[in-house]
């Protein structure tokens, strides 16, 4: 089949390669003509596990190309996916206008039946209003163009093993014809038993935001139990372990942490809250998780204040993680970025590390901001560790040597690594979330 793949941000360079892996022809377009000269030189302009391998055997194979033409890529393709980004506004709705104004180009360019399908995460009645665009601007009467929703459900970190075998497929159609069509393109998942879900339009597009808030939610309300525990002298790791075991709860995004980052939920939620007033709906859940992120957050680097009486200029901090969370480069709306910038702004010196994320986050700080080679390097001298991102490398390191590196053998732990009873027998001071924190006497 033809594939094509508009935008080549991490959905639509995963869906385009994933594709291409199992036999299609794809083609990935994208205006951005310093990031299609470097797929095409072979350099990958994101981080994710296993990605560079597939994009360079189904290059070499000839079954995956790049181009900054739409018009070649509406010739070529017979199904068209919009990958395209849907940031937020000022207002926290979703910004559509790539898509639609992608969707009025698709029509003017397209000469034969094509599926138009919405994968980018967009508010309910978008696709609609693709379909509607499609309809004006296509050169004839008799063209087919129809628009499909298929939202996606890709983890960063993960999104090769989500794309290939998925938990379910998520299709919004109008249509008997674009059933049939999208049944045809997915077969290979249908074959091995992916349950793939039609429904109607909307309906597929208010799952995908279903499905980020109440995750949201989930992270939010662990964070919360993990809040009280510390008022009230518990323990929130035995917490979580003890509802989590219930079937009906289940242990999955529920660990305390610095609350939820990333590209996905922080702007769905906000777009459904928004969705929701537009539509004259009050919600309360999921305009309060958000809440409670954005308090996650204070609350941690108020800890790391509190335990210097207010005091940080002149102290050094070496930062463990700055991507939002482990197995990507992506920095976007990450935790550590909050606790870097209030720990600059109390005039504190910082030191950070990342296996991924460096490169990004040295064309936001320069050199406000000193990167180390390695995770042990920014230790040295530093008043303190702050643990921002669970990265694997930091959940077994040699705590000899961080003890030796470190001026002051404290750390600050964003992610509940460590056991508190090690880190007290071993002579750290430890401050993590939801847990009594170890100071040495």
């Amino acid at each position: 089949m033809k594939i094509g793949v508009v935008g080549t941000g991490y959905v639509g360079l995963v869906t385009g390669a994933g594709f291409a892996e199992l036999g299609n022809d794809v083609m990935c377009m994208d205006i951005d003509e310093q990031k299609i000269r470097q797929l095409q030189e072979g350099k990958l302009p994101i981080f994710e596990p296993g990605l560079d391998a597939i994009v360079s055997r189904n290059v070499s194979a000839g079954r995956l190309r790049f181009t900054t033409s739409l018009r070649e890529t509406v010739e070529f393709a017979r199904y068209i996916f919009l990958t395209l980004p849907t940031p937020p506004k000022s207002d926290g709705s979703a910004d559509v206008s790539a898509v639609l104004e992608t969707a009025s180009r698709i029509a003017a360019f397209a000469t034969k039946d094509t599926l138009v399908i919405t994968k980018s995460t967009v508010p309910v009645g978008t696709t609609e209003k693709v379909q509607q665009i499609l309809d004006t601007h296509k050169s004839s009467t008799s063209l087919r163009l129809e628009a499909v929703s298929n939202p996606e459900f890709l983890r960063e970190g993960r999104a090769v093993e989500d794309f290939f075998r998925p938990d379910r497929i998520v299709i919004g159609v109008n249509s008997g014809w674009a059933k049939e069509q999208m049944q045809r393109l997915y077969t290979p998942f249908i074959r091995q038993g992916t349950p793939v879900l039609f429904m109607d339009i909307r309906s597929s597009e208010l799952t995908k935001y279903a499905a980020n808030a109440f995750l949201a939610v989930r992270i939010s309300f662990i964070n919360e139990v993990a809040y009280l525990c510390e008022k009230l002298g518990a323990d929130v790791m035995q917490v979580r372990h003890g509802i989590g075991l219930d079937p009906r709860i289940g242990l999955n995004y529920l660990y305390p942490s610095l609350g939820y980052g990333g590209s996905c939920l922080p702007k769905d939620v906000s777009a459904i809250i928004k969705t929701a007033e537009q539509a004259s709906a009050s919600l309360h859940v999921i305009p309060a998780a958000k809440r409670v992120n954005e308090l996650q957050r204070r609350r941690f680097f108020e800890k790391i204040q509190a335990f210097y009486g207010g005091r940080l200029e002149g102290k050094v901090f070496a930062v463990w993680g700055i991507s939002f969370k482990q197995n990507t480069d992506d920095i976007r709306d990450s935790p550590a970025l909050e606790i870097i910038d209030n720990l600059l702004k109390a005039k504190a010196t910082v030191r950070a590390y990342d296996p991924a994320a460096m490169p990004k986050a040295r064309q936001i700080y320069g050199n406000k901001v000193r990167f180390g080679g390695d995770m042990y390097e920014v230790l040295e001298g530093a008043s303190a560790l702050v643990i921002c991102t669970e990265w694997r490398p930091f959940r077994e390191p040699d705590f000899n040597k961080m003890k030796k590196l470190l001026a002051e053998p404290t750390i600050f732990d964003g992610r509940n690594l460590y056991s508190p009873d090690q880190m007290h027998r071993l002579g750290f001071n430890y401050i993590s979330i939801g847990r009594k924190p170890i100071v040495q006497s």
